[in-house]
Formats: structure tokens, sequence, C-alpha cells
């Protein structure tokens, strides 16, 4: 249905209900979590767009803010398709503007990686996008923006654990604070709006758990404790025990880089952790010795990234070793059959650096999938080492045997 104002019609695309309700509703400031690949994106594009044609003259500025350049990017190709030849426009790759060419209205694509850069402008209206994932002074310095404006702002993102300012201002927002609107948008009724498959919904969920916290974040916008860990807090502290006598079935060997250090850890029958070795600043011809002696005759899984190819090769020299390269693929699967064993309480392992590093863990969700790694400065080495080690062992999840 074409909307009017100002002597102006702006036909608003076809959009499902929900996302009709948590973007085009009156208040100010509105506040979505919504689930990944509900069209959270492509619902807020929809809503900028329409206030800049409606609403916009020379020198007036429509900001869309995302947490990362790569990020705001995508956003800006997305509208220049959307826009195509049915409104005329200019743009400016360079800057990643887009002016209106019958009103003059500027639409920008920015981002919140240095929000000192987002003061000094005045904005007629802005999106947020990936909220939960920008930093706060990012929304700060936009919402001064719109102070003498009095323009509108939505926030869409997927959920990211409970403590963080993202998760504060949407439950102010729930509560029905005055001058704020709050949605919420599953995966259920993004199916039923046939904006994507069930069948994705169902492979997630096999894949990932549907207990999960990072299943129910994602696609159901439910926040947990975890802050973005994938594994869980609770399930974490479950598995821990101490370390059993063996024998050893499965191993798993992550090498240092640099700073790092080089992990192996090793896994029983039960899937029990009954040996865990883990030493950094050693040569590799040692680090090469050590990992033989370990291991001895039973099977291993390497780390054969970089500089772990030339040494997976004198490993398999000298006994039952396989490579694998971490990508982002690889180590996608990797985490998630990791996160699975966890989730379910299969897996055993002592407390110390194994389990520091399991609840320091997080994730995040991009355009190419889930990108899992230790916060900045942190390690993941054992992470990376029990993750081999699962992988490897007889009683591990099929479906990350390929």
């Amino acid at each position: 249905m074409p909307v009017t104002a100002s002597r102006k019609t702006w036909r608003r695309p076809w959009l499902y209900p929900e996302q009709l309700d948590a973007l085009f509703c009156p208040e100010r400031i509105a506040v979505t979590e919504a689930s990944t690949k509900s069209g959270k994106t492509i619902g807020a594009i929809a809503w900028l767009t329409e206030q800049a044609v409606l609403y916009g003259r020379p020198g007036r500025h429509y900001w869309w803010v995302a947490p990362t350049t790569g990020q705001a990017g995508i956003a800006f190709d997305r509208t220049r398709t959307a826009l195509g030849r049915v409104i005329p426009h200019r743009v400016n790759l360079t800057n990643k503007t887009i002016t209106l060419l019958a009103n003059g209205a500027m639409i920008e694509f920015r981002t919140g990686e240095n929000p000192d850069n987002l003061y000094g402008e005045d904005v007629f209206a802005a999106v947020i996008d990936e909220y939960t994932r920008t930093r706060e002074e990012a929304w700060f310095a936009v919402r001064s923006t719109v102070t003498a404006t009095g323009g509108p702002i939505r926030l869409i993102g997927n959920v990211k654990g409970r403590k963080n300012w993202g998760y504060q201002l949407a439950r102010r927002a729930e509560t029905g604070e005055a001058g704020y609107h709050y949605a919420k948008i599953t995966a259920d009724q993004a199916i039923a709006a046939r904006i994507f498959p069930a069948s994705e919904l169902e492979e997630a969920r096999r894949d990932l758990g549907a207990d999960s916290a990072i299943f129910r974040s994602l696609y159901y916008a439910e926040a947990g404790d975890d802050e973005g860990n994938p594994f869980g807090l609770d399930n974490i502290e479950a598995c821990v025990a101490p370390l059993t006598e063996g024998p050893v079935v499965s191993w798993g060997w992550d090498l240092a880089k640099s700073v790092d250090w080089t992990v192996g850890i090793g896994l029983d029958e039960s899937m029990h952790t009954c040996a865990f070795e883990r030493w950094q600043h050693v040569p590799w011809g040692e680090t090469e010795d050590r990992i033989v002696r370990y291991t001895g005759n039973e099977n291993a899984l390497v780390d054969s990234t970089g500089v772990g190819d030339p040494v997976l090769e004198a490993l398999q020299s000298r006994g039952r070793f396989e490579g694998l390269v971490f990508s982002a693929g690889s180590k996608q699967q990797l985490m998630e059959g990791l996160a699975l064993v966890i989730h379910r309480r299969e897996l055993r392992f002592p407390d110390g650096p194994i389990r520091v590093e399991l609840e320091q863990f997080e994730y995040e969700w991009t355009r190419t999938g889930v990108r899992y790694s230790a916060p900045d400065g942190q390690h993941d080495d054992t992470v990376m080492a029990l993750g081999l080690a699962v992988r490897h062992h007889p009683g591990g999840p099929m479906w990350l045997i390929a």
C-alpha cells in the first residue's frame, strides 16, 4: 500500500507483519531482538529509505551504523540494489553514501568502530545494525546526533547474552518506557513468512543442539547468561572432573603460533580426559619429539594450519597422525562438535586452563556463519586441542567425521 506524506508518495515494499510492527511503529526509538536470517536488515533498509524519501531535503542526513566497515558495506550494497532505477539516486562508493536526486537527502553508511567519528552531525533518522555487537559509546554518539532533529532510531540485532548495554536497553523498551518500542522476531515467524526454509532451522537445530545457548539466541532471540559463550557455563562446570587413568583412544594437538601454547589432550573410551600436556617457547624439533613420545601408537589429529603443515609431515613419518587445516568453515564445525558434546555433558576435562579457556570463549554471527574465537589477548589453544580430540574420537558426533 502506498504511504503518503508531504505530497510525496512512496510505495513501501512488501514486509511481513512482524517486520512492520518492529520497525514501522510510531515510537521514536524501537529495539528489535531478532533471529538471524529473519529479514531484519531488509526491513530496516526499507524503513530508513522511507524516512529519507518522505521527509528528506538537501542537507538532511540519514544514517546506517554497523559494528564494522564490512557490515556497513553489506547494507550499502543491498540498499543500492533495492533502489535500482525505481528511485533516482547518486552513489559515492568511497564514502558509502546515497543521495536521493528528488529531494537531496543523503543516506550514509557508517561504522561504530570509532564512536568519536559519529559526533557532530545532525541526523534525521538512524539505524544501528547488530547493536548488541556495537560499542555502547557508538549508541551514545548516535543518540546525540538526533537530539536537535528529534529523529527516530531503530536498533536491530541478534541477542548476545545478558551482560551488555544492548540487552539492558531492550529490557527498558520491553517494559514500556515512554518513547520506546520493543519487538522480537523469531525463526518460526520468518519461516511462516517464507523468509527462509524450515529445513534450514532443522539443520541448525540438529547441528547446534535444540537447547544450546547459541541456537536459542540465534534463532529465537533468547538471551542466556553466558555473554556469547557457545558452550554454556553450567554445562562447562558439569563437565569438570579429574584426569582419568586412560588409556588414550584419541589425541588432539594444537601447535603453538608465536606466543601461543602447544597443547595436547588425550581422551579415553568414555570421552574423559586422561592426558593433558601444555608448553610454550620450545624449539620445533623438541616439540616434535615430545608429541611423538606422549602420543605413542595412538591416533592423533593435529592442527596443520600454517607452520603446522611441515610439522605434520615430520610427525606422520613417526606415528599415526592426521592433520586438519583451520579455516572459517572447519573451525566452525570443530567448535560446534565440541559444543554439542559439552551441551550433552558427555565430555570430561580437569579444572584449570581448559575450563578457563572454555568459559572465556566467544561466538558471533557473521554473514558467512558463526565465528568462534577467544577474546582479544587471550588464548584458545586448549579449546582447539579439545575440539580436535573430540573430532577424532570414535564416539564423537558422527556428522563431524568427513
